[in-house]
Order: structure tokens, then sequence, then C-alpha cells
């Protein structure tokens, strides 16, 4: 009797168990090699979907296919235990030659490929993985295995593949200098990353009813013709009118020390290029010419806010000429299932098979993807976690990692580097003290790419900052008073408030006291990306003809933005974010020395910013310092930046584990932390005895509490210009790639949705939602043309008011 994976939905064809088995085990195999453990994410391929084969599963697949409107209960069968549990039965015992530490890894990675990896202890003190592999009564599961062994692989061949696996964890394990929970930690996750994409990417495949892709790892010939093209935008600079201006010389020096740095090894390297120093071309023309000299098989940029990536990844495509290969990835607009099943028909197949897995030769996306693909639950973001091996990982603006992530990201950045074989590159005017903590970044000495750095920055100078936050503080009508003062003295100006709420009061009463020839323009992250864009372009089109405008934004126009006004009024925050605002003012030296304004505002509420109320406090005192100080430190030099950030982590060095305080523990305890520190002591008092593990870590609950923005609830799409359309589409029988393409789409008009913010819409009405609640948008009232997101749903009602 034919065995059964998957029945094609147009036209009813059988994909065999042997033949999924087998395709998904090459699948994973490609993905392992790529840090040496082909043959131990191959195993998690080959045993996947062994509980296929029962016949139980069969009459299952047959009923739903053959009762679409009434299919069976979902995951009535259980046909991911058996692999699990075949390695259990066989291996666990065995702990002389990693075959029992094996069997946990890629068992767990088996019976975990429809949810998120299993905890091995709960805070309940039980085994999940135990429970699953070990006390499970799974039907039919004798004849499961003679059915393997006879249709898919022999005994023989199968004990020689699980020793070759073994062999592959102890050379690594044994070569590393991290700690044996840590790196187990990563291994699981990737080997689960592999299986994911490769089980995916098997199904899609049949499913579309093509012959497997062709591999586009190799992009060697690719990034060497992005090379010639952006060598010759770059020659194309010493010809143009200004290419004698120092600041144009001097970036043209940096990048040509990328270039030449480029021939090192990979490693993790910092590139600290001042503001408006040209860090968006330099860090490319190294990661191309890295990637050409040491076959990288991609290039990633992770950047702190969707603003840059529009306006990088645009840059990027117009001089490399290509916009098919270029990538961006703001956020998710699938919400992932709680455990998705392998039957599923129509719409929700086609979401399961859509997700990106970044397998793109370049790619733009958020720090907040980056460390949900390390840490957050969830298949599609761990998923393209194995894309980031072999890669040259660029990190715009490294200073923006929360706090409460610090010791997760050096965590995860060095396993890139010393398992992955990825180079890593820290982008950004003021470096963060990384190597500082207590889980710090393996920064080798000499990693700094630009020489006489000191001297570099001095050079780069073309703003003062003038105090004055010491010696008051201000309320919002004395701010608007100055700014009204400032307007007759310059042409432009940029005011950064640090919360929403602040901004949109300060527009609303400027835009009622402003002179009318002066036009005024708000910014804040409650607006999509393309929104956020457009205003961008017009307050850049009034500059560019030197005419007046005001911007009131939130810090989102910091960290990269390529703009630049004639002054900046900064409202007292991180001494890096105060850099980062100086950055907005005078960018390219069009003016000699121009000034920014830091000031003390009372109307911000900062409660429950304990980041920016910290960095704040910590600003002030260092501002005081150097006021009475005879030392000649500029506030913005390296010395003093140093200073800041060790101040900082010092000051939350009980917060950069992610702490999860409803456990008592952090995120490094339960992911990563020896023994001791996991529930392994808690057990035996339970239970009498030690739990018979080799990990005994708790992935599940870890991934289930973090939040890289807590608080955060979902991403929805808005009905912004283009935005409308797209929602609309979104009713159509679409395929695969057609919604694949409407995901890609509308990361320009999405924005995220605090928990509050979302409660609030519910309660107003103002959220509609597509494939049964996996995507959601904005009805039109709940999005302005001028402030973005209204959860109140009355934005028509007031524009048609006013």
């Amino acid at each position: 009797m034919k065995t059964i994976a998957h029945i094609r939905e147009s036209d009813k064809e059988i994909q065999t168990v042997e033949e999924h088995l087998l395709q998904v085990k090459q699948l994973a195999e490609e993905i392992g090699a790529k840090i040496g453990i082909r043959h131990i994410t191959g195993l998690a391929g080959l045993l996947h979907d062994l509980g296929k084969y029962s016949e139980d599963f069969r009459n299952y697949i047959i009923e739903a296919v053959n009762n679409p409107d009434q299919p069976p209960k979902r995951g009535s069968v259980d046909h991911s235990t058996a692999g699990g549990k075949l390695l259990y039965d066989l291996f666990h015992d065995d702990s002389k030659s990693f075959k029992g530490l094996l069997s946990e890894i890629v068992g767990n990675a088996i019976i975990s490929h429809h949810s998120y990896i299993q905890d091995y202890l709960t805070p309940d003190l039980e085994s999940v993985y135990l429970r699953r592999v070990r006390d499970k009564d799974i039907p039919e599961f004798p004849e499961v295995i003679r059915t393997f062994f006879t249709k898919v692989m022999d005994k023989l061949e199968f004990n020689d593949y699980v020793n070759k696996a073994a062999k592959e964890l102890g050379m690594l394990l044994n070569k590393s200098k991290e700690s044996p929970f840590k790196q187990i930690m990563f291994i699981t996750k990737y080997v689960f990353s592999a299986l994911i994409d490769a089980d995916r990417t098997n199904t899609r495949i049949f499913e579309e009813n093509v012959e497997k892709r062709e591999q586009k790892e190799n992009h060697i010939d690719l990034f060497g013709l992005y090379y010639d093209r952006l060598m010759k935008k770059i020659n194309s600079f010493q010809t143009s009118k200004d290419s004698s201006h120092p600041i144009n010389r001097l970036r043209n020096k940096m990048s040509e020390q990328c270039d030449e740095f480029a021939e090192r090894p990979s490693g993790i390297y910092t590139l600290s290029i001042p503001t408006g120093g040209g860090k968006t071309l330099a860090s490319l023309r190294y990661a191309l010419k890295h990637a050409m000299i040491h076959g990288k098989k991609r290039i990633i940029y992770i950047i702190p806010y969707t603003t840059i990536i529009e306006q990088n990844a645009e840059e990027v495509r117009n001089i490399l000429q290509d916009c098919s290969n270029i990538l961006e990835h703001h956020s998710n607009v699938i919400e992932d299932s709680k455990e998705d099943d392998e039957f599923q028909l129509g719409n929700e197949k086609k979401l399961k098979l859509a997700k990106d897995n970044w397998d793109s030769p370049i790619v733009f996306t958020t720090m907040v993807q980056f460390l949900n693909v390390f840490y957050a639950k969830g298949s599609r973001y761990i998923r393209r976690l194995h894309n980031l091996s072999d890669s040259i990982i660029i990190f715009d603006e490294v200073q923006k990692v929360p706090t409460h992530s610090i010791s997760l990201f050096n965590n995860a950045v060095n396993f890139l580097e010393e398992v992955c074989h990825s180079s890593i590159l820290l982008c950004t005017a003021t470096q963060p003290a990384l190597d500082y903590v207590e889980h710090e970044l393996n920064i080798k000495p000499n990693a700094e790419i630009i020489n006489n750095l000191d001297e570099v920055v001095d050079k780069f100078k073309r703003v003062q900052i003038i105090d004055k936050a010491t010696d008051e503080a201000i309320d919002q009508t004395k701010l608007v008073r100055f700014i009204l003062e400032k307007t007759q003295e310059v042409r432009s100006m940029l005011v950064i408030l640090n919360t929403k709420p602040t901004v949109k009061a300060l527009y609303n009463q400027l835009c009622d006291e402003l002179d009318e020839s002066i036009p005024i323009y708000h910014l804040s992250t409650s607006m999509c990306a393309a929104h956020r864009n457009d205003v961008l372009n017009a307050v850049r089109a009034r500059l560019s003809r030197g005419e007046k405008v005001v911007c009131i934004s939130t810090q989102l126009i910091e960290a990269g933005v390529d703009i630049s006004f004639d002054c900046v009024i900064r409202s007292l925050a991180g001494l890096d974010s105060i850099a980062q605002a100086a950055g907005r003012c005078n960018r390219h030296g069009e003016h000699s020395i121009q000034n920014v304004y830091i000031i003390d505002y009372l109307e911000e509420k900062l409660n429950r910013l304990k980041e920016i109320r910290q960095g704040k406090d910590i600003t002030k005192r260092i501002l005081k310092d150097l006021k009475f100080s005879k030392t000649s430190h500029d506030i913005l030099s390296k010395q003093v930046m140093q200073k800041y950030f060790k101040e900082y982590y010092t000051d939350f060095e009980s917060d950069l584990d992610y702490s999860i305080p409803k456990l008592q523990k952090n995120m490094i305890e339960l992911l990563m932390g020896p023994r001791k520190n996991s529930y392994f002591m808690e057990y035996k008092g339970k239970h009498g005895g030690y739990p018979p593990l080799y990990i005994t870590q708790s992935y599940y609950t870890a991934a289930e509490n973090y939040q890289v923005i807590k608080n955060m609830a979902d991403s929805v799409i808005v009905p912004y210009k283009e935005g409308k359309e797209l929602i609309s589409e979104l009713n159509g029988d679409l395929k695969i790639e057609e919604l694949n393409n409407i995901l890609r789409q509308v990361q320009h008009y999405t924005i995220n949705l605090y928990e509050f913010e979302k409660e609030q819409l519910n309660k107003h009405g103002g959220i509609v939602s597509f494939f049964d609640g996996k995507i959601l948008a904005l009805k039109d009232g709940a999005y302005s043309e001028e402030y973005g997101l209204n959860t109140n749903n009355d934005s028509m009602l007031e524009e048609h008011i006013f």
C-alpha cells in the first residue's frame, strides 16, 4: 500500500513518506554542512515525519481530503513524536559517545517541528521532552519502525549515520571556547531551524508541483558584479565638483580603509565612522569584497528602525542596479499559530508556506527581527536562523541594542562568529561598550577599521552642543517660545522629544502659533514606513530648496536618517541619542559650526521608560561634571561616550540578562546557564532524584516570555495609500507566490501595536482580520494622514470636521 506524507491540493497527487523523509534529509544536510553538522541536521530531516507510517495517520489525511468541510480534529493523530522516541529508545543511555546528548538535541527538534522547541524541564518541574519520547504510548510504533528500516534506511546504515552525527557533535563541542550549555542551546536551535526550513521548502516544492529550485547559495559572481557597480559610483565621487571638500576626502579615505580591511579573516569588527561619514557605502564596500574573497553566502544589514531600512535599501538598490535580489524585511504581518497541524488546506497552508526565510543575497531587516530569530517563540522566526551562517552581518547603529537583551545579543553574535563562520561589523559613531559587560562580546584587539579615530572625529566636528538642561527644566510654553525665537535665526529646525504624546502635543501647538509661511511636519512610529518616508521626502525637498521648515519627531529620526537641519533641539536623553541627534545637524558640513541645544523637558512622562530615564540621568551627571571639569574633553568624544556606556551598563547590570520576574529567573539561566541555574536542583526536591537528562534548560518557557519590545502585541497593515489596495487584495483567492509578494509589499505599510493600543482599537472597532485572524489590518478611521495610528477609529470624522 502506498504511504502518504502529503496529498497535493490541486490534483490530489500523493507524496510518499519515504520521498518526503529522504528529500527533507537532503535539504537539511545542505543546511547543516555550512557549520559542519551535516549528519545531525540530516538525522532530524530523516526522522521528523516517521509517525506518518502509521495506519492512523493514513486514515486521518485521507479523511481530511475527502471531507474538507468537516475534517478530523486537528492534531488528533500524533506523527511527530515517533522519530524522537526512536532516538531515545536506541541511544539515550549512551553517555560515552555523545549519542545520548545527540538523541536529546535532535529528538526535541523532531517532536517540536509543529510548534516550538519544548522544555527539557518546565517551571513546574516536569519534562515535556521526556513525557513525549519516554512516557507517551504511540500506537503502531513497532510497525512504524519496521516500515522505516525497510523503505528508507536499513539498521546498519542508520547506525552508521548516527555515529557520524555523534562524531560531529563531539567535535563541535570540544573545540568551542564557550560553555557547553551555551553551545548546546545554539546547536539545538540551528538544528531546529534547518529542519523547519527543509520541511517547509520540500512541502512547498511538492505543493507547487515544480522541480527542486536551483540552489542560490553561491552569490560570488553576483557580489563581484555588485562590487564593480559600487566602485563605479564611489569613483564618480572623485570627479564631482565638491570632491576636494575636506569631509569628502575623509569619507573616501575611510572607504578605502574598509576595502583594505576586507582582506582580513572573518571576525567581529567595529566601524566607528562619524555621523555623516558615508557608513552605508563604506560597510557595503567591505562586505562585498570580503564576500568575494572569503566565499560568504549573503550580506545582512540589521538596522534599529524601519525608517532607515527604506532609505538604505533604496540607496543600495539604486547603486547596485538590482531590485529582485535585495530583500527588505521590516516586520511579521503573519501571526503564528501556537501549533500548526500537518494537514492544512487553502489559505492556512498558503500562509505557512509563504513565510520568508532570508535566502536573498542581500537582506535589510531590524534588530527586533534579528533577536526574535534566536529567542522568540514561533517557527516563522527561527526558520531564518541558519541563513545567518556564512554571512556578513552588519549591525547599523549597534548602540540601539535593547538594554535588557545585551547579553542575549552578545551570545548570539559570538555563536555566529565562532561556529557559523560569519563576519560581524558593528557600525556606529557611538560604539557601546559591549565587551565591558559580564556576557561580553568577543571583540579581538585591533578590531577597529578606522585609523586614528580621535583625529577623524575632530575633523568631522560640525556642531557644538549647547547645554540648556542642567540649569533649568522647561515646559511646553517655554519650549514653544524658544522654537519661535530660533525660527527667526535659522532656516530649518529639528526638535526631537522622547515620547509620542509630547511630539503630537508640541506639533499641534506649533501649528497654531507658528507663522503660516513656515511648514511644520510630524514624525513618529505611529506612522507606517511609507508614510514616514513621504514626510521625510517632503522635508528634504524644502531643505534642498533652502526653504524654512520645522520638523517635530520622536527619536526614530536619529539613527542613520540622511537629513540635515541648521539647528537641532534635543530633549535630554542618553548620550548616544544626543550624539545621533547632533548627526542630523549640519550633517554634510554645509555651514560653519552649528548649534545643537539640549533641553530638560518637563512635559515628558518617563515613568515606564526606564532606559530613557536612566540614560537621561547619567547624561545630566556627565554634563554637570564637564561644566566644572578642567579637562578639555568634548561631550561627544570617544572617551566621554565610553564613560557613559560603562556607567549605563553598570546601572542596568541586573537587567542585561532579560529578567523574568514571575519566574525569578532570567533568559540566560533558562537557556544556557549551568544546571544549578536551571530547574535541575528543584527537580530533585520534588521527585527525589536528579532528572535523567543531559540537557535541563527551558527553551519553550524562555521563548514564551521573550519580547524585544515589551508589551508589544501585533503588526498591523494600515490603509495608507497603496496599503488600502493591498488590504483589499487579501480578500482574494491568492496563490502562494501571490500571497508572498503581497506580504513583502505590505512591509512598507505596517505598524506595531502595543497591547493597550490593540485593546483600544478593538474597543472602537478599528481592526479587521484576514486568514482566520492570522493577518490584521486597520480600518480607514483608525489611521490618520497626519499622525498615523488613531486608536479611537475616528480619523475620517476628524478630517471631515477640520
